[in-house]
């Protein structure tokens, strides 16, 4: 069995609702592998929050003093110089610890609200944020017009590859 690739801290107990763990290593591992990149030897921390803490981290690193449902953190800027473009690799592991592929932070009460409000079953939401948080490690973006087309038609992709329908 491979090594984990989440990293995993629960802070808001409202998480144990799911199995976090095998959601994050399934999301991450399905984006990863819709990226192109084989997911050995690398780690993703994700730490699972409420709405008060991920407000203060959107607050701090992003200027917007509000709740949302997920922010990323790329240890590594992967993102193409053009729109549209293939983002580039991240490196290859290569010694005896896990290359880290950066930060994703996921707030509980927005998700579960939004999951709500669209009629989405939790666990698929979560999903999709998951994957969507990976993607933005992995360089993809949605700031520029075809970046923003090229990530969602392969979050799409590798939500069906899971089972789960297109959310948007």
């Amino acid at each position: 069995m491979p090594e984990p690739l989440a990293d995993l801290v629960i802070e808001d107990e409202s998480w144990q609702v799911l199995d976090l763990g095998q959601l994050a290593e399934q999301s991450f591992r399905a984006a990863m592998a819709g990226a192109g990149i084989a997911s050995d030897g690398y780690e993703i921390a994700l730490l699972a929050c409420d709405d008060a803490r991920i407000a203060d981290l959107n607050r701090e690193f992003r200027d917007k003093p509000a709740a949302t449902n997920v922010l990323s953190w790329p240890v590594e800027d992967l993102a193409p110089d053009t729109d549209g473009g293939t983002p580039m690799p991240p490196p290859r592991p290569d010694g005896p610890f896990a290359e880290s592929l950066g930060d994703i932070a996921i707030a509980y009460g927005t998700c579960r609200v939004e999951a709500e409000a669209a009629g989405i079953a939790f666990g698929d939401h979560v999903s999709h944020l998951l994957v969507h948080g990976c993607l933005h490690l992995l360089g993809y973006d949605h700031v520029r017009d075809k970046d923003a087309t090229r990530m969602e038609a392969l979050e799409v992709a590798i939500l069906a590859k899971l089972g789960i329908a297109n959310p948007y």
